[in-house]
This record gives C-alpha cells, structure tokens and sequence, in this order.
C-alpha cells in the first residue's frame, strides 16, 4: 500500500473505530433532567427521570413532596414541582428513588444550585381596614385562612392538568410576581401572584383542566376561585365580581369561571392570579413558558 493509499484510508478507519467504540460503550442519557436547566427562587420545574425499570418513583426537595407520573409520549417519569419564591438560594439537594418491582431502590439525589430571582420593590395605598382590619375583620380573615387550610391539606392523588397552561384572561399581565409591596407604609408583603388588567366583567377561564375546590368571597381575597390541578399543584383566581362555578365542578382548560372585577383588598379593578405548588409559591408568567404539550 502506498503512503497516499495508506493516509486516504484513515478517516475510513477512524470513522469504524468510533462505530465499534459506540456500540460496545454506548452514550447514557442522563437519568435526571430539569426544565429549566437554571433553577431560580420562584419558578416552576419540569423533572423528568430515565427509570425503565421502575414501578414507581419519588423525590423531595426543601422539604417539599415530590410525586411522578408516566408520561404519555415515553416510559419516563415526569414531575411538575418549583422552588418558592421566598427559598433559600445556594446548593440544595434534589432527593428522587426509583422502586423497581423486586423490591430495590435506586438513588438518584443529585445537587442543585438554587438562583436568586431580582424582584421589584413596590409601595400602594389600600383602605386602612386592610391594613388594620377591626376586630370582626380580624376573625373573619382568620376564618378564611382555616378554610384555605383545609382546601389545601387536600389534593387528588394524580395530576388533573393537560397540555400546557393558558393565561385566565385576554388582558395586559403586569410584572408584578415577587414584587416586595408595603401598604399604607406599614404593612410588608411579598406578591405571591400575577396581576392582569382586567376590566370588570372580564370573562376569567379555567388556566388548565381540575377540580374547582374553592368558589366564594373571601375577605382579602374577594370573591375567589381555586382550581385543585392534582399533586398538590392550585391556581388560585381572586377579586371576582361574579362567580360563574361551583366547588367541586370538574373544568377543563379555558372553561369559564366568572367575570373580573375588585372585590376584597384591591386599589382597582384587575385579575390577581397566583400559582401554589405543595404550599410554595410559583411565578405565573414562568409556568405558562412551560411546555408541556408533550408530557401529559
């Protein structure tokens, strides 16, 4: 063989050695992915896990519960969990275990670095009733915090949510998540929800498919609905002038729900809409970039 015929014939061996190097050491895909790769205070996040040998799998992270289905399009297990808006950020750990039908488990823990989220500071004016409610307003507002307590001690077992998310009006949303508010200059607060401006009467739709577990005024609030989407996941609609469901009604996504308006602590008209995961606090606007369309 001469020397040019030798040197043609090395990407033919190259390209051969690397087929064979391929087959006998094939590339694993990583067993734990998250979306979004860079898991910021507030969000939302999509966890898919590679287990085919599994009968079922379960995580926790900050303490939080975390439950995984089988997605539709694959044999993988998917969760849809988040980071509060008030967690810690820095390394955190990410705990999954993976049961197989033998009775072993496999450990997936693997480490995850919590971002901060730089959120706006804000100052409103509201009725000082809302700032320092009367005694009657103090016992109803505590009222109603043992009502939500209940509601949300309580979620199906199963995700009830299809397809990605869809925004609950046809109104301008305003970047009002996490903003750090102070009322009348004396009350601090952390706006846990996505504001839209929505003129009274503004018909409001189901965000996604569930169980509507909430349907009546209450005092911060106003008039309130709360949609249970399974494992512990809400969306919760508030300062309705009309509501349009009942609780326990089942919805599907864009199912109406009532009419906007501003009933309970509001300084005008507009759709307060918030997000709540296992008791953790969720950015609306982070949840409807999710794409889901292919996971259930």
């Amino acid at each position: 063989m001469t020397g040019l015929r030798f040197l043609s014939s090395i990407p033919f061996l190259l390209g051969a050695t690397t087929f064979a190097l391929a087959q006998a050491h094939p590339i694993r895909e990583t067993p734990v992915t998250l979306t979004p790769t860079i898991v910021v205070a507030g969000a939302p996040e999509l966890i898919r896990v590679i287990a085919p040998d599994a009968v079922s799998v379960d995580g926790e992270c900050l303490g939080r519960k975390i439950m995984f289905f089988h997605s539709r399009e694959s044999h993988d297990w998917i969760a849809l969990a988040g980071i509060d808006v008030e967690a810690a950020t820095g390394p955190s750990a990410l705990k999954i275990t993976a049961h197989r039908a033998d009775g072993k488990t496999l450990d997936l823990t693997r480490s995850i670095d919590i971002h901060p989220a730089h959120y706006r500071t804000g100052v409103l004016s509201v009725p000082p009733k809302f700032v320092e409610p009367n005694q009657d307003e103090v016992k109803e507002a505590e009222a109603d915090s043992k009502i939500k307590a209940q509601v949300f001690a309580s979620s199906a077992a199963d995700p009830l949510w299809h397809g990605n998310f869809r925004a609950p009006v046809l109104a301008p949303p305003t970047d009002s998540f996490g903003t750090r508010r102070t009322f009348n200059g004396k009350l601090a607060s952390i706006h846990k929800g996505m504001d839209f401006r929505a003129p009274v009467g503004t018909v409001v739709r189901a965000g996604n498919s569930g169980v509507v577990v909430l349907a009546r005024p209450l005092y911060f609030e106003g008039n309130c609905v709360i949609i249970d989407h399974g494992q512990g996941l809400y969306s919760i609609s508030m300062h309705f002038s009309r509501i349009d469901v009942h609780e326990g009604q089942q919805v599907s996504t864009g199912d109406p729900l009532g009419l906007s308006g501003a009933t309970g602590r509001v300084t005008g008209p507009h759709l307060h809409w918030a997000i709540r995961w296992q008791g953790a606090s969720l950015d609306p606007a982070k949840l409807l970039r999710l794409n889901l369309s292919s996971v259930r």
